[in-house]
């Protein structure tokens, strides 16, 4: 059976006996885990020792997971156990290394795929790293701040009425999204306010292609426009995104969390809790802006283009 190993660490601005205290106390997994906060109506059922929990839900599966050791302040050992959509077990392991006024967190997960599954080896690995990478970011803020600053919305169906756009299609590293893309909206900042009676809709990006194990992300950051200008600037294309019946879940907060809505869609459409469309590409579009409001009121809608329902 062909064997999975992921590793992925994050500094916390907390001891390591408080983070200590949160991870091996399964009542607090609810606030920051990676999964069940993409299906808040799972069955979750927590040991009255909190050292065992099982959970069951459309989107995440089943399972069970237990701590089997602990070395306070430094490393926790769990057991899990996956039962749906596949039966499969896990070691998954903590360790805390105290930095100064802080904590470096590594979580590791030593697994083994059914043997028919050998060809997912590096894409499982990939997503799984993913999301222990938002599972981290969100332990940060619960350990720092008392709370995660991520909310989803499932907005559901609905349809977009299709637009006329201007922007830039950029291709670059996973880790380069954000960076990137906040320059591609201020080079078309420029191009906006000059044109501000041709806008038409809140901005939006689209993703042609994300590729997980690789770490490669192609997208197109633009603007709805009424009319596409006669001449454009260099670098900045124009297209349009028909119209189509979407279904949309709504992330509220920061940016770094987003991957919490895509992940939450993606997990919606293997349930099959809708049908896809094909020959469209995903996007998400800007209901507001980091300067109009705090970022943890900032509002993005993920949508996925659906057959009708």
């Amino acid at each position: 059976m062909p064997k999975t190993h992921v590793s992925k660490s994050i500094t916390i601005g907390a001891s390591a006996e408080k983070i200590f205290n949160i991870i091996n106390d399964f009542n607090h997994w609810t606030a920051w885990s990676p999964w069940l906060i993409c299906e808040p109506e799972a069955k979750v059922t927590v040991a009255d020792d909190a050292k065992f929990y099982e959970w069951q839900g459309k989107r995440t599966g089943a399972g069970e997971m237990k701590v089997t050791a602990e070395s306070p302040h430094s490393s926790i050992d769990y057991d899990l156990i996956f039962l749906k959509p596949w039966k499969s077990k896990a070691r998954v392991y903590f360790k805390l290394a105290p930095e100064g006024e802080n904590t470096r967190v590594t979580w590791i997960m030593d697994s083994s795929l059914p043997f028919f599954m050998f060809w997912m080896k590096k894409s499982m690995e990939a997503f799984i790293g993913m999301d222990f990478e938002r599972g981290l970011n969100m332990l940060k803020e619960y350990a720092e701040d008392g709370a995660v600053k991520s909310k989803l919305e499932f907005i559901g169906r609905g349809h977009y009425p299709g637009c006329k756009y201007v922007g830039i299609k950029r291709d670059c590293s996973a880790s380069e999204v954000g960076e990137k893309m906040a320059a591609d909206f201020n080079s078309l900042k420029d191009l906006a306010s000059a044109n501000e009676d041709n806008l038409e809709g809140v901005p939006f990006s689209i993703y042609h292609k994300w590729d997980p194990v690789k770490q490669q992300v192609s997208y197109t950051a633009g603007f709805p426009v009424k009319q596409v200008p006669d001449s454009l600037p260099a670098g900045v294309i124009s297209g349009a995104i028909p119209a189509t019946e979407t279904y949309t879940v709504r992330h509220v907060g920061p940016y770094l969390h987003l991957g919490n809505a895509w992940t939450t869609m993606m997990m919606m459409q293997r349930a099959k809790e809708f049908k896809p469309k094909k020959g469209f590409h995903p996007f998400e579009t800007y209901v507001n802006a980091p300067d109009q409001v705090a970022e943890t009121e900032l509002i993005t809608d993920i949508h996925f283009a659906v057959k009708p329902g």
